[in-house]
């Protein structure tokens, strides 16, 4: 409870610094799960309809996922320098993969029968995709986008590491100065934001789940 207080008060005496961290956790978290999805939705259709794209990209994917994020980015810092666009590349290749297997995913496990029948209604195959199979495919998209959201938002602390600002600072600098009072300070603020932001997506996940008749 000692230490508890402690960053209670250390919170207290840097108020401004704290909320911006925040704000920049959020925004490079937002950022690198924008582009995951813009990305990987798009991929994950053509991987769903391409045996070429499915084996390619399934397989660099799947190779994606063993790399551990900080190795990334020390990996893209030669390359970018120590900057936040450095923290987004590398949070970005971490927020890919689950948009990406559960969009292809959400495809594949579509009812066939549906899909017929709309293509006996006469709808063109982009009119099938925007009109049926996408709102369809919706829950299970944004199932990816739950376990992207819950790993990118943990792993935003690491941009602490090439001066990217978040609430990484505050556990780097615990950890630099063996104080868990300020560690708290990140860590604390960074498992709250992730449960609320899961929560958030889960109802609406639950909101858009096709009601079965």
């Amino acid at each position: 409870m000692h230490t508890l207080w402690q960053s209670y008060l250390y919170f207290l005496n840097r108020q401004t610094e704290f909320w911006g961290a925040v704000v920049d956790h959020l925004i490079l978290a937002g950022i690198a799960i924008g582009l995951a999805i813009l990305v990987c939705v798009p991929l994950g259709i053509w991987t769903s309809k391409s045996r070429f794209a499915s084996l390619t990209l399934m397989n660099l994917v799947n190779g994606l996922r063993v790399i551990p994020s900080l190795a990334v980015l020390f990996l893209i810092i030669p390359y970018l320098g120590l900057t936040s666009t450095s923290a987004i590349v590398a949070l970005t290749i971490l927020a890919m993969p689950p948009v990406l297997i559960n969009t292809d995913a959400a495809f594949r496990t579509l009812e066939p029968a549906i899909i017929e029948a709309a293509r006996g209604m006469g709808m063109s195959a982009f009119q099938r995709l925007i009109k049926v199979e996408f709102p369809l495919a919706i829950p299970v998209i944004l199932t990816g986008v739950r376990i992207s959201a819950v790993d990118v938002i943990a792993s935003a602390t690491l941009a602490a590491f090439v001066g990217s600002g978040g609430l990484g600072i505050y556990i780097t600098r615990g950890f630099a100065l063996y104080d868990y009072s300020i560690l708290f300070v990140g860590a604390i603020p960074v498992a709250l934001i992730t449960l609320a932001v899961e929560g958030l997506l889960a109802l609406l996940q639950k909101t858009l789940q096709p009601i079965k008749t």
